[in-house]
């Protein structure tokens, strides 16, 4: 099954625009390459610590493009349902043509809501939660996971993961996006004061939390049972990228993309400096990579 590759651009809500076209910078061959090189892996991890069963009901907290959620189709037979939920109307839409393009609209409810508050999926209804890179963008992580608990059937369970932000960028103040710009160190500083602008460390949901926090507001949520496991990797060389897509490429929906953000807080003579030092490390990979991305599974009694 392919559906989750189908990409349908008239939608207009950021959530949408990022995650179909502005994530990868609007080319569609470096976005079947991050799918097979890092989303499928972390679909396949989700999905095989939620333990499907055949005929499981599924809900996919934040289903976005369908990545989990059509992954958990595959896995739990012709009897198993999934509910794609999100807070995207444009996202739900797409999604809802997709499945009905393979002939899995039968097996899938669509529900708009955030994932700290999930109207319209009744108490004790779901045999399974999964969400991946969701929490990041909720600022009450403590009421999502008590959200999840309240849908789940006794014996439940939660699949997630999430970035740990945290021990990623700022792990690494001198560089820009993992690379070592400092010839144009003071200009890369107006650049990074835009984004803080608009996400705040600290107070941003995205860089508000850790692997601590998340194993905590499950165990306050009611959950007996929980694990997590944190998986960090450090690389002295990034993948090179194309210098017209990394301009176009933004790191998350809230975010502009880097052609526009240079345009804002760079004069002329300044993006001409800036870029003529950052475009060689881009398109040769010179930089560091860093990931933290923790699993976390619970199950309800």
């Amino acid at each position: 099954m392919r559906a989750e590759w189908v990409i349908v651009t008239d939608g207009q809500d950021r959530w949408h625009r990022w995650l179909l076209d502005v994530r990868f910078g609007g080319d569609a061959a470096a976005r079947q390459q991050d799918l097979t090189r890092y989303l499928y892996p972390v679909r396949d991890s989700v999905l095989d610590r939620a333990r499907l069963q055949p005929g499981d009901t599924v809900l996919d907290v934040g289903a976005g493009d369908g990545l989990i959620a059509f992954g958990a189709l595959e896995r739990l037979g012709p009897s198993g349902q999934v509910i794609f939920s999100d807070i995207s109307q444009d996202l739900l839409d797409h999604c809802r043509k997709a499945a009905t393009a393979e002939g899995l609209a039968g097996r899938c409810r669509f529900v708009l809501a955030p994932a700290d508050s999930l109207d319209g999926v009744p108490d004790a209804s779901v045999d399974v939660v999964t969400t991946r890179s969701v929490l990041i963008y909720v600022k009450d992580k403590a009421a999502a996971l008590r959200e999840f608990y309240r849908v789940l059937r006794p014996g439940g369970r939660v699949s997630l993961s999430e970035p740990i932000n945290v021990l990623m960028s700022p792990c690494d103040p001198g560089l820009f996006f993992g690379y070592d710009v400092g010839p144009v160190r003071e200009l890369a500083a107006k650049v990074e004061a835009l984004y803080d602008s608009i996400q705040p460390p600290g107070v941003d949901p995205m860089l508000d939390f850790d692997d601590r926090d998340l194993v905590g507001h499950a165990v306050d949520a009611g959950f007996p049972a929980v694990d997590l496991e944190l998986q960090v990797s450090v690389r002295s060389a990034k993948q090179p990228v194309p210098w017209e897509r990394f301009l176009r490429m933004s790191g998350n929906p809230l975010m502009p993309p880097l052609a526009e953000a240079l345009g804002q807080v760079l004069s002329p003579g300044e993006f001409t400096a800036f870029t003529d030092c950052l475009r060689p490390l881009i398109e040769a990979g010179t930089g560091r990579e860093r990931r933290a991305i923790a699993y976390l599974t619970a199950v309800k009694e």
